[in-house]
């Protein structure tokens, strides 16, 4: 049976980071405060602080959210050499960056380090249980006859990361004046051409 508070708590958080969303179309991000958001959203005041202690926790809160949605993408992404996939699979994360207005604007906006920064401590989680699934082991869990191809395994995992997230980074900064297509090509080639090798 569904808890109505519940289901009332859960419908005004998404109607609070919704309308902060359409808020950020219309302002800076820095410029948005509690007013502006309880207005869009259509709540009171307290609703807002119900949820949140400030403009930077739901803020917070929004990253963490977006964070979460790209580790799910990429949790689906097979390593494998086959192109269709990997195209397949760059150019879900292109459009998802370039369809999330929070992920759009943060990016181009002083926050940019603060979502980057979660997003690199998610990947490498995400290294990790790859990792870990691949080959049986912890990393750091004392000497294992694996332990140095499972460590060039992780980072190269990471290389890829870091470099989709750098890509991606810069195609936000320059206004997505590419289409999403080719640069899914780019990540596909890069990652085909140099990390598929030792990842095989």
């Amino acid at each position: 049976m569904i808890n109505v508070e519940d289901e009332r708590y859960h419908v005004a958080e998404v109607a609070i980071q919704d309308a902060f969303v359409l808020v950020m179309e219309e302002k800076e991000l820095e410029k948005i405060t509690v007013s502006d958001v309880i207005k869009k959203a259509g709540i009171v005041r307290s609703t807002f602080y119900n949820h949140y202690e400030n403009i930077d926790y739901l803020i917070a809160a929004i990253e963490d959210k977006t964070v979460n949605e790209i580790f799910s993408i990429m949790a689906t992404f097979n390593l494998k050499s086959d192109r269709d996939i990997c195209k397949s699979y760059f150019l879900t994360i292109c459009n998802y960056t370039k369809n999330n207005p929070f992920l759009r604007k943060s990016l181009r906006s002083s926050r940019a380090n603060s979502i980057l920064k979660k997003s690199t401590i998610m990947f490498h989680s995400y290294v990790r249980q790859v990792t870990s699934k691949r080959y049986g082991l912890e990393l750091n869990t004392g000497f294992n006859a694996d332990k140095k191809e499972a460590d060039d395994f992780s980072y190269m995992i990471a290389s890829v990361i870091g470099c989709t997230l750098g890509v991606l980074h810069k195609w936000t900064e320059d206004g997505f004046d590419v289409p999403a297509e080719e640069i899914a090509e780019i990540l596909t080639v890069t990652y085909l051409n140099g990390a598929i090798g030792i990842l095989k």
